[in-house]
């Protein structure tokens, strides 16, 4: 009985130079990843292995490693290139350029020392999307584009605080709160 036999079942359906090709991919593999994508259908294609050997000994899941041999059949060794990732946002109401044109006007009163409102950044949102949507979405947005928590400033932006020391120096000192200790009187009531 030959060697390919006894380890598993010897698939069919590989190009007949598949060795070669997953012997230069797995020289070529950047990463971990990569490697054991690659040397899970280099086993199945050389040694004959089964799909759960492949899984124990590589540390894929078994479904992964059908899944990446069912791919390398279909569409040969591009199947087994790493591509752009499932990351990324796929549900957005806008994409970032149109976020940040969005945000312009609001931006700009902001900077002028206006407070920004974000009931009014949501009307506008959902006008401009046509539909409501929750305030937390509006909060993400402001997030993603470096806004923090939206609150009055302590000082305003144009304020001279060494102005403000010379008018606490020589304004009447009435304002500070300067009493006999005694509190309040009424008249007559002695």
């Amino acid at each position: 009985m030959c060697p390919e036999v006894e380890m598993g079942r010897r698939d069919s359906g590989f190009p007949e130079n598949a060795k070669e090709v997953l012997s230069e991919l797995l020289d070529k593999a950047e990463t971990k990843a990569d490697f054991k994508r690659v040397q899970a259908v280099w086993l199945r294609v050389s040694l004959g292995l089964s799909y759960e050997q492949i899984a124990l000994g590589v540390g894929l899941a078994v479904n992964t490693v059908r899944c990446l041999c069912s791919r390398f059949r279909t569409q040969g060794p591009a199947a087994l290139q790493r591509g752009p990732g499932r990351g990324g946002r796929r549900k957005q109401n806008l994409s970032p350029d149109e976020e940040a044109e969005f945000l312009r006007p609001f931006m700009e009163t902001a900077e002028q020392g206006h407070i920004l409102h974000v009931g009014e950044v949501k009307e506008a949102y959902e006008k401009r999307l046509g539909r409501s949507v929750p305030k937390s979405t509006v909060y993400r947005l402001l997030k993603r584009h470096g806004w923090r928590k939206l609150a009055p400033r302590r000082q305003h932006p144009k304020a001279d605080s060494a102005k403000q020391e010379v008018f606490k120096k020589n304004s009447a000192r009435s304002w500070r709160g300067k009493s006999s200790g005694k509190g309040p009187t009424a008249a007559g009531c002695d």
